[in-house]
């Protein structure tokens, strides 16, 4: 059997540089060279290395998170390039990344979303159109980070200001949500035509932190996942059905992960994810071997999925 010749492009110049090339040793560790001849490309240094190899590339795994690398740029010099990828293409990776767009699609669609603002740099000395508009607590975030950077929770009215200055020097765009307490679980969805909604995952972060923060997510035993997450029938098929939901309205392909939140028997989108984390350990993984696909065979499901017409 002839090898895939596979890129595997990590690294880039986002703040999440170093979750990716953590993932990226992870799947090269994982896929079989028996069907893989892998060559690594950091697009900090070897952009026009692509260029010069992209007759000899059948494929590249995309493992790049945050901007220049999930939000479109990547996915468009690709396919300049004509290398297939796996996941979503240009306007489905730039949706999904602006987290307003996303949040005014999932409306559209009739998906549950928590209220929310656009911050403008005067409310830093001026917040009371935000409390008028949204009360107490806030949810603070840049609208293009990922990995919950410059993400803040604001509790009492004092604590805007920082918060808002926080979240505007990593973005020229910042939102404000009405906080929604609940238990926060994430929906693997897998497939291009026909989709297949993953067991939930239930994340539950240590009581020291006030959400699911960058710390909370990377160190080790920082959090809890519970996959299956341990919820009603309804509940399940629900959040299911709005994953799958979420995967069109974005106009996705290959993968995703949405998060959300229960409140009572309500669920309430927060995001989705276009490159999900890819370690054995990482949400989407965990939830793809709750149905049955080790990560070798996960990684083979992107890729096959990234050669499709």
């Amino acid at each position: 059997m002839k090898k895939i010749r596979l890129a595997l492009i990590a690294g880039g110049t986002s703040g999440e540089r170093e979750v990716s090339l953590k993932g990226a040793v992870e799947v090269e560790k994982t896929l079989d060279p028996e069907k893989y001849s892998v060559t690594r490309y950091d697009p900090a240094t070897d952009l026009a290395q692509i260029a010069v190899d992209a007759g000899k590339i059948d494929a590249a795994f995309i493992l790049l998170h945050g901007l220049n690398g999930e939000d479109g740029t990547m996915q468009g010099f690709l396919e300049l390039l004509k290398i297939p990828h796996q996941g979503a293409g240009v306007l489905g990776s730039a949706l999904a990344m602006d987290k307003n767009l996303s949040k005014t699609l999932y409306q559209l669609h009739g998906l549950p979303v928590a209220r929310w603002e656009m911050a403008l740099v005067s409310d830093i000395d001026n917040p009371g159109r935000i409390f008028n508009s949204l009360g107490l607590p806030l949810v603070i975030k840049p609208i293009r980070e990922g990995s919950s950077i410059g993400m803040s929770i604001v509790k009492k009215e004092d604590e805007l200001p920082a918060a808002l200055k926080k979240a505007f020097h990593y973005d020229k765009e910042v939102m404000v949500e009405a906080f929604i307490s609940g238990r926060e679980i994430t929906v693997g969805v897998l497939g291009n035509d026909e989709l297949q909604a993953l067991p939930l995952v239930e994340i539950i972060p240590d009581g020291r932190y006030d959400f699911f923060d960058y710390e909370a997510k990377y160190k080790e035993g920082a959090s809890r996942e519970i996959c299956p997450a341990e919820v009603s029938d309804a509940i399940r098929d629900k959040a299911q059905q709005y994953g799958i939901e979420a995967h069109r309205a974005l106009q996705l392909r290959g993968y995703s992960r949405t998060d959300m939140i229960i409140t009572g028997e309500d669920l309430v989108l927060l995001e989705t994810n276009t490159i999900p984390g890819m370690t054995p350990t990482s949400l989407l993984p965990r939830a793809a071997a709750a149905y049955g696909l080790n990560f070798s065979a996960l990684l083979d499901r992107l890729i096959g999925l990234s050669l499709e017409p």
